[in-house]
């Protein structure tokens, strides 16, 4: 599978992503998580896919001293980053469809828009329902459509007309997983007894085209796929084509909603 397809970045990206993309479109969604998964003082907690941290920090406001959290990811580069900001977290490099944990070993399982990158999404579900102990609650957030995402649903329009099909795809990966009933099978073949599907309203803000531009490119799996003179040419197209998520003080915001699945073990 391709870096892009995986979500995989360089730490250049890995930074690019933690100080942009996070306040635009990730930095909402943790304390919705923590709040869903009933995350308390004292408890043990799982990120997996944990990226640069933003939901593993959260966590561990959550748990307080008298927890720990632990958090997982495939990605050198967004670890590095991570255990830059969070040093008293556990940072560990391992596969969501291997983890390092005996059975039973989390009150908490949590993960911000990572399955969708999964090579087995079943089994790395499965992974995640097997260290949770009994009566423990799991929640993790993927992205919803891309038609339900219109700002990226645009990008990704432009990008296969500018650049091609294989740039467009990096694009539209994240998006893989918006089909509720596809969703919930996943974690049914995983062994969920009964998981719960549910849609939550976000939205995607960037304070301008510029900064939205640069970020899908430098901060994610776009930065391997797009050299400079395509660049130029997409900042050069896009004001047209992307007009219609652009404020008249040039702020950019279009809604960007998730899908969470729950699963009470």
């Amino acid at each position: 599978m391709s870096d892009a397809s995986t979500g995989q970045v360089n730490i250049d990206a890995a930074r690019v992503y933690d100080e942009f993309f996070l306040p635009a479109l990730f930095a909402q969604w943790p304390p919705r998580i923590v709040a869903r998964s009933g995350m308390s003082q004292a408890e043990r907690v799982l990120d997996v896919a944990c990226g640069t941290g933003v939901l593993a920090r959260a966590a561990a406001e959550a748990v307080g001293s008298r927890g720990s959290v632990v958090g997982v990811d495939i990605n050198e580069g967004m670890l590095a980053v991570a255990s830059q900001k969070a040093p008293n977290i556990d940072w560990r490099n391992a596969p969501a469809e291997s983890l390092p944990f005996a059975n039973a070993t989390f009150d908490r399982v949590v993960s911000q828009f990572g399955l969708m990158f999964f090579q087995d999404q079943v089994a790395a579900a499965g992974e995640m329902l097997r260290v949770l102990r009994p009566g423990g609650r799991l929640v993790v957030a993927v992205w919803s459509s891309l038609n339900e995402t219109p700002g990226y649903a645009a990008m990704v329009q432009l990008l296969g007309r500018l650049l091609g099909a294989e740039v467009a795809s990096a694009l539209e990966a994240p998006f893989c997983l918006g089909d509720s009933a596809r969703l919930r099978d996943i974690w049914l073949q995983a062994g969920a007894a009964d998981p719960l599907v549910e849609t939550v309203l976000g939205t995607c803000r960037f304070p301008s085209l510029g900064q939205w531009l640069q970020t899908d490119v430098k901060g994610w799996t776009l930065a391997d796929l797009i050299d400079d003179e395509q660049f130029d040419r997409l900042c050069h197209e896009a004001p047209a084509a992307l007009s219609e998520f652009i404020g008249e003080d040039g702020k950019v915001e279009f809604q960007a909603p998730a899908r969470f699945v729950v699963v009470t073990k």
